[in-house]
């Protein structure tokens, strides 16, 4: 018989309202609120970046292809290169890789009735893969693409669309420049109207068919922009845009698109440096409250201390009683709090009740991501961590006289 665990399960669950179960309610209730806190953390930072990733991904990849890019800013009309059959074969086979597109870009002016609006239109072909990007569509539909020629559609943004005060199915007028000073013009159908709550993508961007801007700059039929191309994993960009760099033929480039969009990755870094310090916090006002419990169970049961020395109790089985005590009082708060953390995290997938302002953090609603590994590593790691932290204290016993603390009441 565990004569230390038995005396444990004693001190610990007796129903008993005095001062040292109240201590012991409120080192359960910080541990669980500690274990809740850092599952909540976790899960919607986790949600956080992939949403937000995900959105700037699907629009532009998550490595970018081109060729020649001296004296080219990070958005703007690429110069016009030839399709290589060896590059688009080597992407499209190496490991890792979901998809790879083509894409050109030029500046253009819509105007509406008497409305105007700037935007760079995304010319993209029948390849472009529209299901990633159904979350954004808000009205219409995406382009049509047509067998010769070039599609009249063009695809805006809900920010365009309120500028000019244009809907879905009316016409614009599309005036580009070209390089000698002229312009000319196209009329385009309105075929949807998209959000992606991101304002650099919104307030810049729209959808037209590429081979409307081969026409318009006198492109053969086999000259692009660039290549996007799309990861099965966005964990994998920088590692695999590395060696793609490195592999593709000389005069050949690749980017992520974290060199080209830095800004908005700081700060999901920064989200993920919050996590952690939120995560530092919750452990130490967890350490410190049973740490506290424990010295306060330590000091009121020093008479039971003393009776268990005087009976032939060893110093280390006393020890144990107590290691025991706390560690049923973690065991219980861990469980707690695990329950409560995946609870709050899955009432806000299924409900969304917290809402966020969509243009301060590109969506409108707390996205939550639930990793397992993770939900597991807090609950190990904050056992393990208070039981270490809890053997130091237990020490106390060493310096406890029997005759003293039997007399002590």
């Amino acid at each position: 018989m565990n004569t230390s665990l038995l005396i444990a399960k004693r001190i610990a669950l007796k129903n008993k309202h005095n001062f040292s179960s109240f201590i012991i309610k409120l080192a359960i209730a910080a541990t669980t609120l500690s274990v809740a806190v850092m599952i909540v953390a976790l899960g919607f930072v986790n949600g956080f970046q992939s949403a937000i990733s995900n959105k700037i991904f699907s629009f532009w990849g998550h490595i970018r292809v081109q060729q020649n890019l001296e004296d080219k800013v990070d958005i703007s009309e690429e110069y016009p290169i030839e399709q290589n059959d060896s590059v688009e074969n080597y992407l499209k086979h190496k490991n890792g890789i979901a998809s790879v597109e083509k894409y050109a870009t030029k500046s253009a002016i819509l105007k509406f009735n008497s409305n105007i609006e700037s935007v760079l239109l995304k010319g993209i072909d029948s390849s472009f893969n529209f299901n990633r990007m159904q979350s954004f569509l808000l009205k219409g539909n995406w382009l049509r693409f047509k067998d010769s020629g070039y599609s009249k559609e063009i695809m805006i943004s809900k920010y365009t669309a309120n500028q000019i005060n244009i809907k879905e199915g009316d016409s614009l007028i599309v005036f580009f420049f070209r390089e000698d000073g002229s312009k000319t013009a196209r009329k385009l159908i309105v075929s949807g109207i998209f959000k992606t709550g991101i304002e650099d993508y919104d307030k810049n961007f729209a959808f037209c068919d590429i081979n409307l801007i081969r026409r318009l700059n006198q492109w053969n039929t086999n000259q692009i922009g660039g290549y996007e191309v799309y990861l099965y994993d966005y964990k994998k960009t920088d590692t695999l845009n590395k060696q793609i760099y490195e592999e593709l033929p000389q005069s050949w480039y690749s980017r992520s698109i974290k060199e080209i969009y830095p800004n908005i990755f700081d700060w999901l870094n920064l989200q993920g440096q919050i996590k952690n310090i939120l995560i530092g916090i919750m452990s130490i006002i967890a350490i410190i409250n049973l740490i506290t419990c424990l010295i306060i169970l330590l000091l009121e049961r020093t008479q039971m201390i003393g009776i268990l020395k005087s009976i032939g109790a060893n110093n280390w089985l006393i020890q144990k009683v107590f290691l025991y005590n706390i560690s049923i009082i973690s065991i219980i708060g861990i469980v707690m709090g695990t329950i409560i953390g995946l609870t709050i995290c899955w009432i806000q997938q299924k409900t969304g009740f917290i809402k966020l302002d969509e243009e301060a953090y590109f969506i409108s609603k707390a996205s939550v991501e639930i990793v397992w590994w993770q939900v597991i590593l807090v609950d190990l790691f904050t056992l393990i961590i208070c039981f270490v932290s809890l053997i130091l204290p237990t020490f106390l016993i060493n310096k406890i006289s029997p005759i003293k603390s039997i007399r002590f009441s």
